[in-house]
Parts: C-alpha cells; sequence; structure tokens
C-alpha cells in the first residue's frame, strides 16, 4: 500500500452500452470520488449474464447509456472525503449492490430487494473501464487473491447467498443444470456445504469435463438423464436450474425428490415463461425457490476462496482489452464453450 495518490489521467476508454443492442468503445472521463467514495483502479472485470440481457433491454433495471461491469477486482486510487477504512493501494472487490438501507425490505434484512435498489454496472457506472468509482461501505479486500479469483467473487456471493436460502442439509443429493461458470462454482459450494454427491448437465464435453475436475461426482449430456439413477435413484434433494432456459427448468421438476426444493438461480429474459405442474409441486411436497443476486454475502464468497473451498481461476476462458468489448459480448452470448470472459487493464497499482 501507499500513503501517496497515483497521478490519475483524466480520461479512459471505457465499453458502454447506449441502448439495446448498441455497444461503443469511447474516451470518457475517468471518474471522482464523492464523499464517501473510492476510486478503483480495475484490473480485471467479468462479462455475467445479466450483461447479455441488459445489452439485449429485457432487464428492467438497466439505465441507458451506461458503462456495464459489476463483477470486478482491482486496487484503491484515489479517497473521497470522510474514507475511513480503506487506504491506497488496497487489493478490493466490492458488493455492486446499493440498496437504500431505509425502505421496508432493507429493514427486514433483504437488501437484494431495495425498493430503490441501485446498482453498478446496471442502474449507475460500472466496471468495463480502467476506472470505477464505488462507496467505501460496499468495498469488500480481496488480500492476496488474484484479481482474476476476485473478479470471480460476486457471482460466487449469488451462489452464498442461494445457499443461505436453500439450506442444504449435510449428505443431500444436488443436481446442477449448466456447467458454465455459475454450474461450476454451485458444485463446488454444493460439496462445501455439505452435499454427498453432486450432479450436472450440459451440452457442452468440454464445460462438463472441467465440472468433473471440480468435484462434480457425475456430469452427463441431456441424452444420458438415465445415468442420474445411479447417483439419486429416490430423486435429489436439491435441483439447481442454472441456464436461464424456461424448458430446462420444465424438466428439471422432475428429477426432485419427494420433499425436496428446485432452485431458480439462473436468469431468463424477463418475459420468458414455463409450464409447470402445480399437481406435482402440491403432490410431492415439492419448494420452488429462486434466489436473486447477492444479499450482504461478498466477504463469505471471499472467504471460501481464500480457504480453498472454492477454486475459481480454472473457470476463465478468455482474456481481452477493453477494445474488445464487442467480441466479448458476442463470445459470451453464442459461444457454447466459453467460461467466464475476463476483460483486463493490467495490473493495476499492485
Amino acid at each position: 500500500m501507499t500513503d501517496q495518490p497515483p497521478t490519475l489521467p483524466t480520461s479512459m476508454r471505457a465499453g458502454r452500452i447506449l441502448g439495446p443492442g448498441h455497444t461503443v468503445v469511447v474516451d470518457v472521463p475517468v471518474p471522482t470520488p464523492g464523499p464517501g467514495d473510492v476510486l478503483i483502479e480495475v484490473a480485471r472485470a467479468g462479462i455475467c449474464g445479466t450483461d447479455l440481457h441488459i445489452l439485449d433491454g429485457d432487464y428492467e433495471l438497466a439505465r441507458f447509456p451506461m458503462t456495464p461491469g459489476h463483477e470486478f477486482a482491482g486496487v484503491v486510487v484515489a479517497l473521497g472525503e470522510g474514507v475511513r477504512r480503506s487506504a491506497l493501494g488496497q487489493r478490493v472487490t466490492a458488493d455492486p449492490n446499493l440498496p437504500c438501507g431505509l425502505c421496508p425490505e432493507c429493514q427486514r434484512g433483504r437488501a437484494n430487494q431495495c425498493h430503490d435498489l441501485a446498482v453498478v454496472g446496471v442502474t449507475r457506472d460500472g466496471a468495463f473501464a480502467p476506472y470505477v468509482v464505488v462507496p467505501e461501505r460496499v468495498v469488500v479486500p480481496i488480500g492476496e487473491l488474484s484479481f482474476a479469483a476476485g473478479a470471480l467473487v460476486e457471482p460466487l456471493a449469488c451462489v452464498v447467498w442461494g445457499l443461505e436460502r436453500v439450506r442444504v442439509r449435510a449428505g443431500d443429493h444436488a443436481l446442477v443444470f449448466g456447467a458454465g461458470p455459475m454450474g461450476c462454482l454451485l458444485i463446488q459450494a454444493l460439496k462445501a456445504s455439505g452435499a454427498a454427491r453432486v450432479a450436472v448437465v450440459d451440452l457442452a464435453p468440454s464445460r462438463l469435463a472441467l465440472a468433473r475436475s471440480l468435484g462434480a461426482d457425475l456430469a452427463v449430456t441431456p441424452d444420458e438423464l438415465a445415468a442420474l439413477a445411479d447417483v439419486a435413484p429416490l430423486g435429489f434433494e436439491l435441483v439447481v436450474e442454472a441456464t436461464g432456459v424456461p424448458s430446462v427448468l420444465e424438466g428439471a421438476v422432475e428429477h426432485a425428490r419427494p420433499g425436496g426444493t428446485v432452485w431458480v438461480f439462473g436468469v431468463a429474459a424477463g418475459d420468458a415463461m414455463a409450464r409447470i405442474s402445480p399437481y406435482t409441486l402440491f403432490r410431492r411436497d415439492l419448494a420452488l425457490m429462486g434466489t436473486f443476486a447477492v444479499n450482504q454475502t461478498v466477504p463469505q464468497a471471499v472467504a471460501l476462496i481464500q480457504g480453498g473451498a472454492v477454486d475459481v481461476e480454472p473457470l476463465v476462458s478468455h482474456v481481452l482489452p477493453i477494445d474488445a468489448f464487442a467480441e466479448g459480448l458476442r463470445l459470451a452470448a453464442h459461444d457454447p464453450t466459453r467460461m467466464k470472459i475476463q476483460f483486463s487493464f493490467g495490473d493495476a497499482s499492485s
């Protein structure tokens, strides 16, 4: 760390979404931290499925024009007035959710459902740029974690929040539909939470191979679903839909054990619909649960990575410069074998 702020540029190259389907990379001013804010020099920032929904124009919270990017890590390089705990040179990530703290949902501990929720990279400019401003209250140190790992803390924090709600019991059997970056985080976190065996289904052989290397007990394609009976002949106590595809959710219900939970984790389009039998939920005592974003779970995600319970670095398949912004989004949307795509802004100030 350093006691002297670095000399900062006045402009920077940022990946911007001007409206649905319209991306540019342009020069914008480097932001200045206001009271209570910190300025982070971004080292890595990852593309999330939410960013693709923003690009498509079907994510209700998004405000155009905007710089997306809510999964990131970097170094604190400037402090606003009144900042007390952050330090120049500190390696950090941040919780992108900025709840008001005053509304009824915030007051009952559901800050992710805040009535006036602001989100870095969604309602205000984010980290697909060399610098981003965030309130000090959401900054979380990452210690010696790599910046690639630090930029995967927020996705893991989404998993942690979901696990707090579905409450995996020791010895449970879990099934995950989708072996992308989120599916592979789910597999590891489920194991760390006490699941005895975890199976995963995906179309891409390369993703299934990675899932096996990260702890999946069974990794199969949709044509091999009969093999699931070898893992859980009575069905799965927990079935996780992590693709965002409504038809996958429809089929996932059939694999839940009586008394089990079907967890809707994948992000579907806002107007998507799924056909699920109410009688099946009723007759088999099933719980259908959704979880949204993070809820004060970023520090726990950092701890899981630091402690070795979850290995995130193998999930990064592409590292691109921000001038390849449109290409990164294209790969994320259309390459069925890609994993996490991150934009690199160099080594920051470390």
